[in-house]
């Protein structure tokens, strides 16, 4: 078989996956054919492949409409599928062009529906590496996002924070760890080759096999973005505390509230995710309750100190780790989501002690799953008054501080060290 026909035929399949199934990328590769027996090496491929078609989306598909007499959404999804994955390797990641073409037209034979196109997609390829590249300089990295998110970008953080946040999104996203303890966070920053940020978190330019990487089979540290373990701090915790982490998994947030010495109560509707929770706990030493339950029935054993709700969101602000995102939901799904984050807060609060407080975030850059979810809150809740965020609670980040006392992280902050995820975060203490 032709070298890099398995990964390319991969990443073709898991592209049609992902936009007609509305799946993330990594379910997606893990059940396309032949993903599973390939080597890393090949597997590191077709994920670049795809992670890179969705991240330059938009600009490819302004590419390939100079050439194809009919729009691309009217073709055969598998054909679609073979043109955007092969311009994607032509236009971005520097793929030898006569193999890029070669193989993506001999893909073509897996397939009736794309059988007789062999000839359109041959001859578009060939124009794509003849004059596509010129084209694509004349393309902007916000014309990459899909035109709901570009909109509601635009409109909430003006058009030049909209080219700063698209800008960094296409970039390849950094390691980001946080240390179990840190008293240690010097010894591992140079032992991983990593900076040490303004909030603590080591970044790693270059992310690779994290398993492989000094302090991992012992449980020094954990992956994390930095925007991701800035809320969990923002709860005051002492040790002895009774914490509960809702909507906890992956288990960031979980393991760095147990490493301060908290009494955490870790809970998740979603038992396969609870796993890699389970599993950093065990290599990390650190120790929570872990209850597999949906957080609007669920009732701790007395009532806690503090409750932090990183709440489901439509995730807007992971696009670079996840540049699936913004394609495969919908304008409807934040209006679905922000209802949603609203009955988890009032959960939340009814689990929480008079006088205790409550973190809630999102990683979402939509308004709508931030600052007026917080105000909704506020709202619908009389029991809940807000704890403003101080500037000393999160160095190097004042600015990201909103007029109510909130915290709107873009990836735009820290742009000069790699930026960040996109984040929001609010306090609140409930009345006695």
């Amino acid at each position: 078989m032709k070298d890099g026909f398995a990964p390319r035929r991969c990443a073709a399949l898991a592209y049609a996956t992902i936009l007609r199934d509305r799946r993330a990328l990594e379910p997606a590769l893990e059940h396309a054919p032949g993903y599973r027996s390939m080597s890393d090496r090949d597997r590191a491929f077709a994920r670049a492949i795809l992670a890179t078609a969705f991240r330059r989306l938009g600009q490819t598909r302004h590419v390939l409409a100079q050439f194809l007499a009919k729009p691309l959404h009217e073709m055969p999804e598998p054909a679609a599928a073979l043109l955007v994955t092969g311009a994607t390797q032509l236009l971005w990641m520097e793929g030898a062009p006569h193999a890029v073409v070669s193989t993506t037209v001999a893909l073509c034979e897996d397939s009736t529906e794309t059988y007789g196109l062999k000839g359109v997609i041959n001859a578009v390829l060939r124009r794509i590496v003849r004059e596509g590249r010129d084209i694509a300089a004349r393309t902007a990295p916000r014309d990459s996002l899909p035109d709901w998110i570009a909109r509601s970008w635009r409109k909430a953080y003006g058009p030049g924070g909209l080219s700063r946040i698209a800008g960094i999104q296409m970039q390849p996203p950094p390691l980001d760890l946080t240390v179990k303890d840190a008293a240690e966070r010097e010894r591992w920053a140079e032992a991983l080759e990593a900076e040490i940020l303004p909030n603590g978190t080591l970044r790693r330019r270059e992310i690779g096999d994290v398993t492989q990487l000094p302090g991992f089979r012992e449980g020094a540290w954990w992956a994390q973005d930095a925007a991701a373990a800035i809320p969990a701090t923002l709860l005051g915790v002492q040790p002895g505390r009774h914490v509960v982490d809702l909507c906890a998994a992956p288990g960031g947030k979980t393991l760095q509230l147990a490493a301060l010495g908290a009494r955490v109560t870790a809970v998740d509707s979603n038992e396969s995710r609870l796993k890699r929770l389970r599993d950093n706990l065990a290599r990390t030493g650190l120790r929570a309750s872990v209850a597999t339950e949906d957080v609007r029935r669920f009732r701790p054993k007395g009532e806690a100190d503090a409750v932090l709700l990183d709440a489901p969101c439509t995730a807007t602000g992971t696009m670079r780790r996840h540049p699936e995102a913004g394609w495969i939901k919908k304008p409807g799904d934040v209006q679905r989501m922000a209802k949603l984050q609203l009955e988890l807060a009032g959960a939340a609060t009814r689990m929480l002690r008079p006088g205790g407080w409550l973190v809630i975030c999102t990683c979402s850059l939509q308004p709508e799953e931030g600052e007026q979810f917080a105000a909704a809150l506020l709202r619908n809740r009389k029991d809940l008054k807000p704890v403003a965020i101080q500037d000393g609670e999160v160095p190097g980040l004042a600015e990201a501080i909103t007029p109510e006392g909130g915290l709107r992280l873009t990836p735009a902050l820290w742009a000069d060290r790699g930026g960040m995820d996109g984040f929001f975060a609010a306090r609140f203490e409930k009345r006695t």
